[in-house]
């Protein structure tokens, strides 16, 4: 039931928005508004926050101002966040009384800069005939780019390219699985963890250029972004239609050879009827080791572990994790726990007797103690991401 507190009005789902009319195409005409989205993960947003104590004190002049007031729990309302390209909180939408939204605001910590949007939300005048100096969408403008912009443009989207191929399946989002920083970025990692599926990932928030690059690169301004074999399926909202269809994501994507534990995780081979006991153990050697050369070569930094990134079951696993996603750098997973037949044939394959285990372009890198060292001596960054910088 949609609550009101003060001038505040409560949307905690898409049914009490859908109530309040702010799922209309006219939402909120005849009426300025504020909606003001937040998630009780998120403190400065959550009751008692900074946020919410300046939106309260914003409320008690609301009335006298003829501006409305929705704080909106995000995550619980999708319709109406995707409505408004919400991707993070807090996001402060101020309209019109055309409801037309003349600014908005997207995260950060200013919240002076909420006052001052109230305030020129306050006295602003209908938009239908002289639009307000800045709008949703600012207006674009064309340039004629110089040969060294086009040749920066072309280097950058040769980048996002080869990340976004880096892994068949590829997940850009705010933090890493261990410590995702939004909710609909936690929600990813949930639903692909639940899906037991193997994945690489870039955390956008440690790199700009590319935050920004890939939104123009893909056509698509919201994170996170997920990628299958080079292709975006598109972000949360998708990926949640998918999980409902019959099989989930597996199924509707057709990702079975990347379910972690699953046999049919490398090419089937078929082997031939024999009537030669060895003539049968050597093919079946030969089919493992296939196996496990095509498992080592699915991404360029390989790693095989106790667990997943997401959930390493081992003390020297979640040290080697901790290691890569400090490079920020792609890299995909196997967990052996899931597949005996890969973790006592990788010990033979390699001459390795233990576990986790790296390899950088097919080739063994070593376990936790070789990473540390390498590590230590700077050698790791260069192998990892090619940097040869002091």
């Amino acid at each position: 039931q949609t609550t009101m507190s003060n001038s505040i009005v409560d949307i905690n789902n898409d049914t009490e928005a859908k109530a309040a009319s702010l799922l209309d195409a006219s939402s909120s005409a005849g009426q300025k508004s504020v909606l003001f989205f937040w998630a009780e993960w998120h403190a400065p947003s959550a009751a008692g926050g900074s946020f919410d104590m300046v939106v309260k004190a914003l409320s008690g002049q609301s009335g006298s101002d003829g501006v409305n007031i929705y704080r909106v729990l995000a995550e619980e309302a999708p319709t109406l966040s995707q409505k408004y390209n919400v991707t993070t909180v807090p996001t402060f939408i101020f309209l019109n009384s055309d409801g037309v939204a003349i600014e908005r605001i997207d995260g950060g910590e200013d919240v002076a800069r909420v006052t001052q949007c109230y305030s020129r939300l306050a006295s602003a005048t209908s938009t239908l005939s002289a639009p307000p100096p800045s709008t949703i969408t600012p207006p674009t403008t064309t340039t004629t780019q110089q040969p060294e912009e086009k040749e920066e443009v072309q280097t950058l989207n040769n980048r996002l390219q080869s990340l976004i191929s880096s892994s068949p399946i590829m997940l850009f989002l705010k933090g890493t699985p261990n410590a995702p920083k939004c909710g609909f970025s936690r929600q990813v990692i949930e639903m692909l963890t639940a899906s037991n599926l193997t994945f690489g990932y870039f955390n956008i928030l440690e790199d700009d250029t590319v935050r920004q690059g890939l939104k123009s690169y893909s056509d698509w301004p919201t994170y996170p972004q997920f990628y299958v074999k080079g292709e975006l399926v598109g972000g949360l909202d998708i990926m949640k239609e998918l999980m409902e269809e019959d099989g989930g994501l597996v199924a509707q994507l057709e990702l079975e050879d990347y379910v972690i534990g699953n046999s049919s995780s490398s090419a089937a081979v078929v082997e031939p009827e024999r009537t030669n006991d060895d003539d049968d153990a050597t093919t079946s050697s030969l089919s493992l080791n296939d196996k496990l050369k095509q498992l080592i070569n699915r991404h360029r930094i390989m790693l095989f572990m106790k667990g997943i990134p997401s959930s390493p079951k081992c003390g020297f696993s979640r040290q080697i994790v901790e290691i890569l996603d400090s490079y920020n750098v792609s890299y995909d997973a196997f967990n052996i726990l899931e597949d005996e037949e890969v973790r006592q044939g990788l010990k033979e394959y390699s001459d390795w007797p233990t576990f986790p285990q790296l390899y950088v372009e097919g080739d063994l890198m070593g376990g936790l103690d070789i990473v540390k060292e390498m590590e230590e001596g700077d050698d790791l960054k260069e192998l990892l991401t090619g940097d040869t910088s002091d």
